[in-house]
């Protein structure tokens, strides 16, 4: 990596990258923007924008490192169908995308929103303000997809999960590993609806949520 080269790297992206596009290719629609949440090192922005060349991707995060992460990333891979990244606080009441604050190749609707580890690494509040963003956002029949590990039934999946909860409250009373059905109860006042459940490597899931077709 070069000096000038802002490329940041996660492990986990190269694992997991493979499943979580399996299930994207079903599950997206075939053309629009995707919004991506918490995009983190951008990885998975450019692995998933080379294989989704019909579709647009917005990539966001908080962090401005990051953020240059994501540049880097995108003009290291010539990625022509990734939009400059976006700072977004999934807290805010009004994100800068529901006036269309950003630029790119094209300018296409958000027809989808993905979000890969970060309910549990973020407040609940972070929880909240992604759903009633989706809500906000998404058109009837949009898709709302999230990665991470859940509990089922306020009980863990997997010891490895367990541990993982109980690290992530050590580092931080207000992270852990959440619920699934609080989870699902969220995204239904917010007219999101359950779509589908996979099974995912190391005990975690892909949850699938779409934007209801009436209120």
């Amino acid at each position: 990596m070069t000096p000038q080269d802002a490329r940041q790297y996660a492990p986990a992206t190269e694992r997991n990258r493979e499943p979580i596009l399996e299930v994207l290719l079903e599950v997206l629609p075939k053309s629009g923007t995707i919004l991506e949440i918490a995009s983190g090192t951008g990885e998975h922005a450019v692995f998933f924008a080379s294989k989704l060349r019909d579709c647009l991707w917005l990539p966001t995060d908080v962090n401005p490192q990051l953020r240059a992460s994501i540049i880097s990333w995108t003009e290291h891979n010539v990625c022509d169908n990734v939009y400059t990244p976006l700072e977004l606080d999934v807290r805010e009441p009004v994100w800068q995308v529901e006036n269309g604050a950003f630029d790119g190749p094209n300018t296409e609707p958000i027809v989808a929103i993905v979000n890969i580890n970060m309910i549990h690494i973020s407040p609940w509040s972070a929880c909240l303000g992604l759903m009633a963003g989706a809500g906000r956002i998404l058109k009837a029949g949009g898709i709302l997809y999230l990665y991470g590990p859940f509990k089922q039934g306020y009980e863990h999946t997997a010891a490895s999960n367990a541990a993982f909860d109980q690290y992530l409250r050590t580092e931080n009373s207000e992270w852990g590993v959440r619920n699934l059905d609080d989870v699902v109860a969220v995204a239904s006042a917010q007219n999101l609806t359950l779509k589908q459940i996979y099974l995912m490597p190391a005990n975690n899931l892909s949850v699938v949520f779409q934007r209801s077709l009436c209120e």
